[in-house]
């Protein structure tokens, strides 16, 4: 805070002290530990699942692949707005039918999570180049030089580090940071009693007002400095997914905010008594009895807070690329008995690099700590604008409340941002080019994908045509079932006109297999799979989603997938046949999908037999429907017999992959700047992330692909 301008009276401390201990109650304890936690989506925090709570509650997702039918998943807990508040309705309502304001939704979850992996290079560098820096006041001979050398090396062996996962290495974070706290409190208390009592006049904010009539450019000055006593509050909320909410405040409240402001009151005590001597204060005011343990305490906490940022960002990663917002990663699940604990290589490496190059080129932690400040509010504002929404619409919170805590927070964080801006030219706008190449990526990449998706809607085959191709759709029909993947919810996609041109025959059975993220972490099991047949029964063709949340862990091996999709097939047919036989005698086949999916969609078929019924209030429960279901009258035995004995038939015959790989390429009279994202930028992408195939573990004799180019 005093790196600028230097301290003139021992006021000067006393309204630093204020400032910062209001900070802390203002921010982190008030706005993140008892507003902003609350607004995890079922345990998952962080933009990104702001956003995906956002998105369930209303349509505010560009990409149009939205079912009604998503609503009945258990897990989405959703909570219509009541009649009541027509607030929320009228926002609801509003947010769904306007595309500009999706878009700028959207704009900003991905600037906020551009600043989180900015956020995510800095802490690490800011972190391990502060504690390493207490080498200077034990050894006088160290330089800046050396400091920056030993942060690289501490730098480089946390993140080999990181892919050990943290469960591995959970058992010595606890104690570790328990002790570190404990030393913060220790040494507060120690400076309190031996240089007096007088900072704790500090917790009267009227110091804050006379800091800044006495020196109002110092004290603007130095907010940037002092919010870096908030930092880390976003890997906070991000790493919900480990903690629950309670122990989380609790944990906060009773050791993390106490300590705090024990270290920071020892600290203005020991300056308050040595005012030239700002530079280093938290180790200079360390006994020197207890330097050299706290200084080995003090780094490895700064690796701890560390590894904990990184992990946040594979969390952030992770729900991005599920929402369709990242280029797919791969990604490698640490543990085995907690889901959310993940490791991205190319990720890791990423950040390694990145952090390397912060240290190397900024090289003193008055510069870092200027960029820290601009990454750590530009997530700060983007998480009080999504909290806002939420509060809106979907916690129904008293406007007036609502407004205030929009005034209070967001003014406080602009005024810091106006602080910390001042510092740009001082070499932080490098952090500001790194993010805004962040969310050109995250940007374009959502933009390609929503593209491609509306192309192929838009180009999917009529059913008017597979009815004229007949049952045997023009070609031979072989014996075995045929997996075509596709991303289409709706309808029969182009690609499978390309199968039907190039192969010389066509399996028997064809299941048309989408894989689908939808906004809540989890999706059960016995909910995974979701059930319509496409044209008549002679056909032979369906359409199965196969649905995952963005924490869900897609590991089946292609057998248990096989199997559970044919149990699943089995049973959907079954109470097909049951539904008819309840609604009407006659109508067998029909001549149209959406005719079909009127009745057969109302049923919902999990593996484990759950039957979940579209057609009946979202009161009755599955139980009801089961025994309504039962109590029907005897339908056609004999065609449900012999459909199952054709799928068993079929499936012994073998299963075969049909994947179709569509390319989009921008038409010749597009203007040049969608030509440039389309075919180079997006292309790009689209070449070096992971394809859709390599999630998929398909053993590659049984799988057959065909390329299709659409032109937008």
């Amino acid at each position: 805070m005093f790196n600028k301008y230097p301290i003139t009276t021992k006021e000067d401390v006393l309204g630093a002290l204020s400032l910062v201990i209001y900070t802390l109650i203002l921010i982190p304890f008030l706005k993140y530990t008892m507003i902003v936690l609350w607004g995890n989506d079922d345990g998952e925090g962080g933009t990104f699942a702001l956003y995906s709570l956002i998105c369930r509650n209303a349509k505010a997702s560009l990409l149009p692949n939205q079912l009604p039918s998503d609503t009945r998943i258990s897990s989405f807990n959703l909570k219509v707005p009541s009649v009541e508040l027509e607030r929320s309705l009228k926002i609801k309502e509003r947010l769904e039918t306007s595309s500009m304001l999706k878009k700028l939704l959207l704009m900003l979850v991905l600037f906020g999570t551009s600043m989180v992996i900015a956020d995510g290079v800095v802490t690490p560098a800011m972190s391990v180049m502060s504690a390493v820096n207490g080498l200077k006041v034990g050894i006088s001979s160290v330089n800046e030089g050396e400091v920056v050398m030993i942060t690289v090396a501490f730098l480089i062996v946390l993140f080999s580090l990181q892919r050990f996962g943290t469960s591995k290495v959970g058992l010595a974070v606890g104690p570790a940071l328990f002790i570190w706290f404990c030393c913060l409190a220790g040494i507060g208390i120690y400076n309190i009693r031996i240089y007096g009592s007088q900072v704790l006049h500090a917790f009267n904010p009227l110091y804050i007002y006379y800091y800044f009539e006495r020196n109002p450019t110092q004290a603007w000055m130095s907010l940037g400095g002092c919010l870096l006593c908030a930092t880390g509050l976003e890997a906070m909320f991000a790493d919900l997914c480990y903690f629950s909410v309670r122990s989380v405040q609790l944990t906060f409240v009773f050791l993390v905010l106490p300590c705090l402001l024990l270290g920071y009151l020892g600290q203005a005590a020991f300056l308050m008594e040595n005012l030239t001597q700002s530079q280093q204060v938290f180790f200079l005011s360390i006994p020197s009895q207890a330097f050299w343990p706290v200084v080995f305490i003090a780094t490895l906490a700064a690796l701890i807070a560390s590894r904990a940022m990184t992990t946040a960002i594979f969390s952030t990663i992770k729900q991005a690329t599920a929402l369709g917002c990242f280029p797919r990663l791969k990604i490698i699940h640490t543990s085995r008995k907690f889901m959310g604990q993940i490791y991205i290589p190319v990720m890791n490496w990423f950040l390694l690099v990145s952090c390397l190059a912060f240290v190397t080129v900024f090289g003193s932690i008055n510069e870092i700590g200027n960029a820290y400040g601009i990454a750590e509010l530009g997530v700060m504002m983007m998480t009080t604008v999504l909290v806002t929404i939420i509060m809106l619409l979907i916690w129904q919170v008293n406007i007036i409340v609502v407004l205030c805590f929009l005034t209070l927070f967001l003014g406080l964080e602009l005024f810091f941002f106006s602080s910390v801006l001042g510092s740009v030219a001082d070499g932080s706008w490098v952090l500001l080019v790194f993010a805004a190449v962040l969310y050109l990526v995250m940007y374009i990449w959502n933009y390609g994908t929503k593209l491609k998706y509306e192309t192929e809607v838009k180009q999917k085959l009529s059913m008017d045509l597979l009815m004229q191709l007949g049952c045997n759709l023009g070609t031979v029909r072989a014996p075995g079932i045929g997996l075509v993947y596709n991303e289409l919810v709706r309808g029969v996609p182009a690609i499978f006109g390309q199968f039907l041109t190039t192969l010389p025959a066509m399996h028997s059975m064809i299941i048309f297999v989408c894989i689908k993220w939808v906004p809540v972490p989890v999706v059960p099991q016995n909910e995974r799979f979701l059930f319509r047949r496409v044209c008549p029964k002679n056909y032979h063709m369906f359409r199965c989603i196969a649905r995952y949340g963005y924490k869900d862990v897609r590991k089946e091996n292609p057998q248990a997938f096989e199997q559970l999709l044919i149990e699943s097939l089995e049973k959907f047919i079954r109470r097909e046949a049951q539904e008819r036989s309840l609604e009407s005698d006659h109508n067998d086949d029909t001549d149209s999908e959406e005719e079909i999916a009127s009745s057969s969609s109302r049923v919902l078929v999990g593996p484990n037999g759950s039957i979940y019924s579209l057609g009946v209030p979202l009161a009755e429960s599955a139980g009801t429907v089961n025994s309504a279901l039962g109590s029907s009258a005897s339908f056609d035995g004999s065609s449900l017999d012999n459909e199952l004995s054709f799928i068993h038939k079929a499936k012994e015959s073998g299963v075969v992959y049909l994947l179709g790989h569509g390319d989009i390429r921008a038409r010749k009279e597009s203007f040049f700047l969608k030509k440039l994202v389309i075919n180079y930028f997006y292309a790009f992408l689209r070449k070096n992330c992971r394809q859709g195939i390599a999630t998929l573990s398909i053993p590659h004799t049984r799988m057959m692909q065909v390329a299709m180019q659409y032109m937008v």
